[in-house]
């Protein structure tokens, strides 16, 4: 089953930044939501870079089957899809409960681009094929809460102007296992911070070495109000690096103990497309060079609601559109 979609009623009169129609506004304020991306872009590349450090295909194609298949692509309409530009590019989306990641990996497949949307990115949601959906504008996440992975397909689409490929779905309960399986990870603090809730860490700047409970921790904390959610992603991001980096290491695949726990608590927390393998995924990614680049979406400007920059941002999806890696690079926020 895919992860829990916030309870959001589509047609309601939204004001931005009144919070209206977003029961899950609380969750973007005390930050729940960045560990959450930091495990949608985390499960995606850890099971990529196992199997390309390790050969351990076979074992991965009995866990691969046990990760439960939705129908992503059905409920949206033909006529509104963009057209597929560069064939052998492929774009995923990966999404969660507030969460939502165009990943991009270009012919060659030699480097990967993780464009991080903000949740509450200000954009026109459309109606959905059966009738659902709002027809009005509203925060990006609001498609997910609407009409399900279908409507998030469509609206994503109809902002970036980029055929959606494939879609992942995650389920988070398994984030803390999955980073304690690996025996913790090593962080890279940018700024010494003390945690805003129980049991108020205080992460000094440098390296640390966190347990699951700690990164979770880590990756909630974000800046002054008007761009905690900027800073928050860019700790999710910090998390993940440290990782991809704890992963690519032969300590994971000489322990298959550890081995083992970490792929099954990844794949607990999965839900893919139809059409998706993550071994063929993998396979397909062998040559992927130092782990994905994480960028974030041009906005204009931050907050309770994030207004996107819309030239920016024109240029930028043009570039994934057209398979341009130098053009994504030069666009996107870092």
């Amino acid at each position: 089953m895919p992860g829990k979609l916030p309870e959001s009623k589509p047609g309601a009169s939204v004001t931005p930044g009144s919070g209206a129609a977003d029961p899950d506004a609380t969750t973007a304020a005390t930050g729940d939501g960045s560990w959450r991306r930091a495990l949608v872009i985390g499960v995606v590349m850890l099971v990529v870079l196992t199997v390309a450090v390790g050969g351990v295909e076979y074992y991965l194609r009995s866990v691969d089957m046990g990760i439960p298949r939705v129908d992503a692509f059905t409920g949206v309409p033909d006529a509104a899809r963009p057209p597929k530009v560069v064939v052998e590019a492929m774009n995923l989306l990966i999404l969660g409960s507030d969460t939502v990641i165009l990943a991009h990996f270009p012919k060659g497949r030699a480097s990967a681009q993780f464009i991080s949307i903000p949740r509450d990115t200000w954009i026109h949601i459309p109606k959905s094929r059966d009738g659902g959906g709002s027809g009005q504008d509203g925060r990006i996440a609001d498609a997910y809460a609407w009409g399900g992975i279908p409507l998030a397909v469509q609206t994503v689409e109809g902002y970036t102007g980029v055929r959606i490929d494939h879609v992942v779905i995650i389920d988070f309960t398994g984030f803390q296992q999955m980073v304690d399986a690996l025996g913790g990870v090593d962080i890279e603090v940018d700024q010494t911070v003390t945690s805003a809730s129980p049991p108020y860490r205080t992460f000094t700047q440098g390296r640390q070495h966190m347990d699951g409970a700690t990164a979770v921790d880590y990756s909630r904390q974000g800046g002054p109000v008007a761009d905690a959610g900027f800073t928050r992603i860019r700790h999710q991001q910090q998390v993940i690096r440290g990782v991809l980096d704890k992963t690519a290491s032969r300590g994971l695949l000489s322990n298959p103990v550890r081995f083992n726990s970490f792929l099954r608590a990844s794949a607990k927390a999965l839900s893919v497309d139809k059409t998706l393998s993550i071994v063929e995924l993998a396979s397909n990614l062998r040559h992927l060079r130092g782990g994905p680049t994480f960028l974030i979406s041009p906005s204009a400007s931050t907050g309770d609601v994030v207004l996107p920059d819309s030239e920016k941002a024109k240029v930028l999806y043009a570039a994934v559109q057209s398979d341009d890696v130098a053009g994504i690079l030069s666009a996107a926020a870092r």
